[in-house]
């Protein structure tokens, strides 16, 4: 199997080569993806594959497009990293809400934090609510910084009141 990657990346290396493009070696990653069973079973020699003339030693994530990828597809690193950076920006929004008032706070978690979790969502379905759920505790706390209620206050029901209205003006 490693043989047949390393002649598809010996093709890349010919096909860059006559557009004279040249492949960097010390920027390329390779990941093997399995189970965590199967991840096991395969030995040093068979994860490390040659590059022109560098080794290559595998990675446990790789990131694409802002998304960190895992060797099993848990994407537990990629919501640990997303819910991180969420709470990061709620925690700076909230030390200053009182002072943007409730339309501006509302704008701003829509661009600091929804933007974030709407950004390649798709990756995520079909995991379980287990590991989705840090990113339902960051759309809980960007309700409480956005309705300005206290860290214990539950958020549900106002949710479900706020949406009722809105459904009622449309």
């Amino acid at each position: 199997m490693v043989k047949r990657i390393e002649n598809c990346v010996i093709d890349v290396c010919t096909w860059c080569a006559a557009k004279r493009l040249q492949l960097n070696a010390d920027k390329t990653e390779i990941l093997w993806f399995g189970s965590a069973v199967n991840l096991r079973k395969l030995s040093a020699d068979e994860l490390n594959m040659r590059v022109d003339q560098s080794v290559v030693k595998p990675v446990t994530t790789v990131r694409n497009l802002g998304v960190l990828i895992d060797a099993e597809l848990s994407m537990r690193d990629h919501i640990s990293r997303l819910a991180q950076t969420c709470f990061f920006h709620l925690r700076r929004l909230r030390s200053v809400r009182r002072q943007l008032g409730q339309d501006v706070t509302k704008r701003l978690v829509c661009a600091l934090v929804l933007s974030r979790l709407d950004y390649c969502n798709v990756i995520l379905a079909g995991l379980s609510a287990s590991t989705l759920a840090p990113l339902q505790r960051v759309l809980r706390v960007a309700a409480r910084v956005v309705l300005d209620f206290k860290p214990r206050d539950h958020v549900s029901c106002a949710l479900r009141l706020r949406e009722l209205q809105l459904t009622n003006r449309i």
